[in-house]
């Protein structure tokens, strides 16, 4: 998502920062070149106007102009105007109502609101604790309610149990009232959606709305339909009332247009954003975060809750223990693996760093980093016995074939992946010969392995 955007911005600024100095000619023909890098993101037209006067009254100022970094004022002003078209702030999902709150799923069919809810749930529930029962309304689709109670058997949440021939405002009042008398803090009412926004359609969600007084009324919206999503949006909001939006397959190729315009046509915060098909995938919304994506400027708090999220404090303490040693063996090499695996993989987290221009990023992308080589790698440990694992010295040219063939990888695969581990046994090694001190004199560089450096 952004790709096409993040590129085009990119090349932009680059030219910009590259000046000494910047005339009101140079900053007008920049935002020429970003008004039409939005324009070809599908961003609606009227929210690029908007945005391109906005920006344009700020950035020919006087203090831009005479600053000592004009071009760098600029990306900024850009940064800020862009975060604040996105929403400004992150706005949280509203629970602070009495018990049961209710919210209320809608959205066209096949826009994901059923994979939503079940996510949203888990997350409810294993985040911040929440007893929550989900039930579907959907009784046209065809095991529509039975998909809702599988993927409530996956996540560990219940399901309202169905009843045949139970009309949808029915069905939301046994919830409501089910969730009133057994305890429960969270009932998450998923609609039914139709190939198009038609009379019936809303006429049924308004009597679902009125009879439940949800706490949040979120349309669920799939980002690769573009400014088709945000005409939804619109209808909904103004056909029934929007309390947010969740953004699904924001992973996907889109040129993200839908989500930059989806703010600013139905003034309704974009809450939470799915990145991806796995039922843990959804993420909260952080414009500021987000509009520092696109401008290549990296989001190190995303990265450091990434990592945080996937944090296993035991298995960090018996690494460290290890390195004072300075041991680092095949074990230690998967459960890092594992751990990027966790944090979204190798393309998600670069796409995080800070600091690096497009050229640098450009540079990255061509080199095709592959996420599927972490799971490769992954086998070809997995095919190894528990004692190559530990003494990886032992593996010599047999053993190598054997590996490749139990992983289905190459002798080449496995000869890479021990170098690898190698390098990184190296590196243990001169952490511990440095200690503390030649660490804090010397610097991260020391222990970076040959070419293993950013890209110049």
């Amino acid at each position: 998502m952004f790709d096409s955007l993040q590129d085009r911005l990119g090349s932009v600024f680059d030219k910009l920062k590259r000046r000494g100095a910047l005339s009101e000619a140079d900053v007008t023909a920049a935002l020429r070149e970003v008004r039409v890098a939005l324009l070809e993101a599908d961003v609606a037209l009227p929210v690029v106007k908007d945005f391109i006067e906005k920006v344009k009254i700020d950035a020919v100022g006087q203090d831009v102009l005479k600053s000592v970094t004009p071009g760098q004022m600029v990306v900024k002003i850009v940064n800020d105007h862009l975060s604040e078209m996105l929403g400004a702030d992150h706005v949280a999902l509203n629970l602070q109502v009495t018990p049961p709150a209710v919210i209320m799923m809608v959205g066209l069919q096949g826009s994901g609101k059923t994979t939503s809810t079940a996510k949203i749930s888990k997350r409810l529930n294993e985040k911040e604790r929440k007893k929550v029962l989900m039930a579907s309304l959907d009784v046209r689709r065809p095991a529509a309610q039975e998909q809702l109670a599988v993927l409530g058997a996956q996540i560990g949440v219940r399901t309202l149990n169905v009843v045949p021939g139970e009309q949808p405002v029915a069905i939301a009042k046994r919830a409501v009232q089910t969730g009133a008398l057994e305890g429960f803090d969270v009932v998450m009412l998923d609609t039914a959606g139709r190939l198009a926004i038609d009379e019936e359609l809303m006429a049924e969600v308004v009597s679902v709305r009125d009879a439940t007084k949800p706490a949040e009324t979120l349309l669920v919206a799939d980002a690769m339909t573009g400014q088709d999503a945000v005409n939804v949006a619109d209808t909904f909001n103004q056909k029934i009332g929007l309390s947010g939006i969740v953004m699904t397959r924001m992973d996907g190729d889109a040129r993200g247009g839908a989500a930059l315009s989806m703010r600013a046509v139905t003034g309704c915060p974009i809450k939470l954003i799915g990145v991806g098909e796995k039922l843990e995938e959804l993420e909260d919304f952080h414009p500021s975060r987000v509009a520092s994506r696109i401008l290549g400027m990296g989001d190190v708090v995303s990265l450091v809750e990434k990592a945080a999220e996937s944090f296993e404090e035991e298995e960090a303490a018996r690494l460290a223990e290890k390195m004072k040693k300075g041991k680092f063996d095949l074990n230690d090499l998967a459960s890092q693996l594992k751990q990027m695996q966790k944090m979204g993989g190798m393309s998600s987290l670069l796409n995080m760093l800070p600091g690096m221009n497009s050229a640098q990023m450009k540079k990255l992308k061509d080199a095709k980093i592959d996420d599927k080589i972490i799971n490769r790698q992954l086998a070809i440990i997995s095919s190894m016995t528990p004692h190559e694992r530990e003494k990886p010295e032992v593996i010599k040219a047999k053993r190598r074939t054997r590996i490749a063939n139990g992983s289905g990888t190459s002798v080449q695969d496995v000869n890479k992946l021990l170098k690898q581990q190698q390098e990184a046994a190296r590196m243990m090694k001169k952490v511990q010969k440095m200690g503390k001190k030649g660490m804090m004199r010397g610097g991260l560089q020391n222990l970076m392995p040959p070419g293993m450096g950013f890209p110049k």
